[in-house]
């Protein structure tokens, strides 16, 4: 009765959550198996490609001639993955495609993001790297993100740093490439590293300085270093910043001094008074517009006479 009672208790503590009441095991539930690893795609495992896939961009005249001495080194790195790509000088275009000789189907993609980066100044040594597995390429625009171009120019300086100081701290803790160029940010690294990196370009645009979220990612890599906080949740120590919109003091005009007189000033002169000093006072009404009528036409005359003759020295 006692062994019941200790096995009915059991199941009791052991409560399952509803999602996983009816749940059974899956044949790739398998801790030993790492599900996010690449594998490489052998040609001899694939069965090639049905139809063909090509990609084109364009690029600015002043990459027209870095381009025509690196595109041999281009072609001499997509022909080992089997992909044909073609320069137009004419149309100022690069174009890539799939050939038979293709086996992995996600190599046009990758050779899609190398001309692109190419195109966005990359130089060709950092491009290349985006046919290796595990890496992946980014152009972030962030010419839309800032109306006024004057801003837009500080907050991009902003993310440079001093002789490209807050750069090289960025491409050290997100372990990728980058380059501003322009109203685009090309970047090309890991998947992790990418999304790290457009959050800190997006929001050094929206007025929030990179030394913050520098901040916070060298405090997650000491982190993850300690084995016994590796599993914790990390809120007690990233650092909270809080946006403090500060209003600042605009310096007071200062007026001139009029020098002192005891007298009081004059009394302004009233519109009745007016017409008394012109001699408007004891017209007639339809005297009166007709006198305003021709000193309308007299100074528009006059004008007129001003703009031509100004017109005129431009000939002389």
């Amino acid at each position: 009765m006692s062994e019941e009672v200790a096995s009915t208790s059991k199941e009791k503590s052991t409560v399952v959550p509803k999602c996983k009441k009816y749940r059974k095991d899956k044949p790739w539930d398998d801790e030993t198996v790492d599900h996010w690893k690449i594998e490489e795609l052998p040609p001899e495992k694939s069965s090639g490609i049905l139809s063909e896939s090509s990609f084109a961009t364009l690029f600015p005249k002043y990459r027209e001639k870095y381009l025509q001495q690196v595109w041999p080194h281009v072609q001499r790195a997509l022909k080992e993955h089997g992909v044909a790509a073609s320069l137009d000088l004419v149309e100022g275009s690069m174009t890539v495609r799939t050939t038979r000789k293709t086996w992995d189907p996600f190599v046009i993609l990758q050779s899609r993001d190398l001309i692109k980066l190419l195109a966005r100044s990359v130089p060709y040594e950092q491009a290349v790297r985006v046919m290796e597995d595990g890496m992946a390429a980014d152009i972030i625009k962030i010419r839309g993100l800032v109306r006024n171009k004057e801003r837009f120019v500080r907050r991009r300086q902003r993310l440079i740093g001093p002789n490209g100081a807050t750069l090289k701290a960025i491409e050290l803790l997100t372990k990728c490439y980058v380059l501003v160029q322009g109203g685009t940010v090309a970047c090309l690294g890991p998947h992790a590293g990418l999304k790290q990196l457009r959050k800190i370009v997006t929001d050094t645009m929206k007025n929030i300085h990179p030394i913050y979220n520098i901040k916070t990612l060298m405090i997650k890599r000491e982190l993850m270093n300690d084995p016994t906080l590796k599993e914790e949740p990390w809120d007690r120590f990233l650092p909270k910043f809080k946006s403090s919109n500060v209003q600042r003091k605009k310096p007071r005009k200062a007026k001139p001094k009029k020098p002192y007189t005891p007298f009081p000033p004059a009394p302004v002169e009233s519109k009745v008074d007016k017409q008394l000093a012109e001699g408007e006072y004891f017209m007639k009404e339809k005297d009166r517009l007709k006198r305003k009528r021709e000193l309308k036409k007299a100074s528009q005359e006059s004008t007129a006479q001003r703009r031509r003759e100004e017109h005129q020295k431009s000939f002389i």
